[in-house]
């Protein structure tokens, strides 16, 4: 189970859910306590990168360690060194591989193998035959063994009930062959989950009142591109602040956003007009970077940049049309000398990309009023 340990990776700009669990590696005689971080898109990392099949290798080498012996030696990096003393651990590779599988399933919002089993379930209740209850059991059996007590979410049940359906009236349990469902246990396991359906189809949706979560449209790499001239047919080079549009603020033309911001950032009026008439948006940051700062820049610099944004793409329609048309895509915005203004292949704070995904919204919004 995921929980609230979420974690992520960025894959050529694209952010990889994912999260971890702890784990010991064996590596040079000794067993390292450390975390295993699994990704949504399969890849394990194991103090390096596999797919599930090789993960399934390290865990059959012994590489990713589910059994510890008695008297062996371990360690949890630079915290503790101790030495095994009758350990006890439930995981095999089996069940430790089943286990990320179903976190992978989950991060991905597909059924995991408890999702599919409650479903093998309704099957069987909608339609009951032992066809079916074989189908539940065997989905059953197929959820890892060391979270299966969990599937219905009861702590005081746990999964007896269960258990008692997918065995039904004088079968033996699962992994308890000694013990047989009486009918009594059976009809009362019936009634736990006929009231089980009525409850759920009782409770309120869960959806969000304002949509999805996540955006449908890959995300957008805005990567340096040092542009000289406006293009003929803008395209996304045209979102960089140093790209040459023009913009009129308290009656004063900048020759583009990059300029007006280094402009307003610094203190002496001099320095200012300087970088004002420099040649290129990245001269203007050289020049600005020379130059004494405004008391206080950095408190007000990201509202600064967010009306810089606005008057760009309210006095260029053509620029706007391709802003809007990165759809809801997550913008990743390139700044080498900034891990606040850029993404910086998951660095930094995108603080550049973050604000040109309002500047789209609001744009969004004021097209739709006009509609």
């Amino acid at each position: 189970m995921i929980g609230n340990r979420i974690t992520h990776r960025m894959a050529d700009g694209v952010r990889i859910p994912g999260t971890w669990r702890h784990a010991f590696i064996y590596n040079g005689g000794t067993y390292f306590l450390t975390d295993l971080f699994i990704y949504a898109d399969g890849l394990v990392d194991c103090w390096e990168l596999v797919t599930l099949d090789e993960f399934e290798k390290k865990l059959r080498s012994g590489w990713v360690a589910t059994s510890l012996p008695d008297g062996g030696s371990a360690s949890a990096h630079h915290l503790a060194s101790w030495t095994f003393g009758e350990p006890d651990t439930w995981l095999t590779p089996e069940l430790l591989l089943a286990e990320v599988r179903d976190t992978v399933d989950e991060l991905n919002g597909r059924p995991d193998s408890t999702r599919r089993c409650l479903a093998a379930v309704e099957m069987f209740l909608t339609e009951r035959t032992e066809e079916n209850r074989s189908a539940a059991r065997a989905a059953y059996l197929a959820i890892p063994e060391t979270v299966r007590h969990y599937a219905l979410g009861d702590m005081d049940r746990k999964d007896r009930p269960l258990q008692v359906l997918v065995t039904g009236p004088g079968g033996r349990f699962p992994c308890r062959a000694d013990e047989r469902v009486s009918q009594e246990e059976y009809d009362e396991a019936v009634a736990y989950f006929e009231e089980r359906r009525r409850r759920l189809a009782e409770a309120p949706s869960r959806v969000p009142a304002d949509g999805v979560v996540n955006s449908f449209a890959p995300a957008v790499k805005l990567y340096h591109s040092y542009p000289q001239r406006a293009l003929e047919h803008p395209d996304k080079r045209c979102l960089r602040n140093d790209y040459p549009a023009p913009i009129t603020l308290d009656d004063v033309t900048y020759p583009s956003v990059a300029h007006a911001y280094w402009a307003q950032s610094v203190a002496e009026p001099e320095a200012r007009i300087s970088v004002v008439t420099a040649a290129t948006g990245a001269k203007a940051h050289t020049l600005a970077a020379r130059a004494t700062r405004r008391e206080g820049w950095e408190r007000i610099r990201t509202a600064v940049m967010a009306r810089l944004l606005r008057a760009k793409y309210e006095q260029h329609s053509d620029l706007a049309t391709v802003l809007t048309a990165t759809g809801d895509a997550s913008l990743l915005y390139d700044d080498a000398d900034s891990d606040f203004w850029g993404d910086n292949g998951g660095r930094g704070r995108n603080w550049t990309g973050r604000l040109l995904e309002l500047v789209r919204s609001e744009l969004l919004a004021s097209q739709a009023r006009v509609d």
